[in-house]
């Protein structure tokens, strides 16, 4: 029998689990003040690959207001983005 048929298997796997490609709020800070940050641009600048849904993280500060669309954001980087005068908007797809 194969090895991996014989070594126990560990921890749980979700069947519908949804994975996300992250991206922190110090990768955002680059963008130019008032442009539109969505999933579409963030591919064509490689700092998200595939066609994975897009969640963004807090890690970072933003010195400028900008409009980030993602499939979902973590509480500190919605709260730090409208802070700087921006907006963030969930998109559903």
């Amino acid at each position: 029998m194969p090895l991996q048929r014989r070594v126990p298997k560990r921890g749980f796997r979700p069947v519908a689990r949804v994975e996300y490609a992250v991206v922190n709020l110090r990768q955002l800070a680059g963008f130019p003040a008032g442009s539109v940050i969505d999933p579409d641009v963030l591919r064509a600048k490689r700092l998200v690959r595939g066609r994975t849904k897009v969640k963004c993280l807090g890690s970072g500060t933003l010195a400028h207001a900008l409009t980030v669309r993602a499939h979902a954001f973590s509480a500190s980087a919605r709260d730090a983005i409208t802070a700087a005068g921006g907006t963030a908007e969930v998109v559903r797809a």
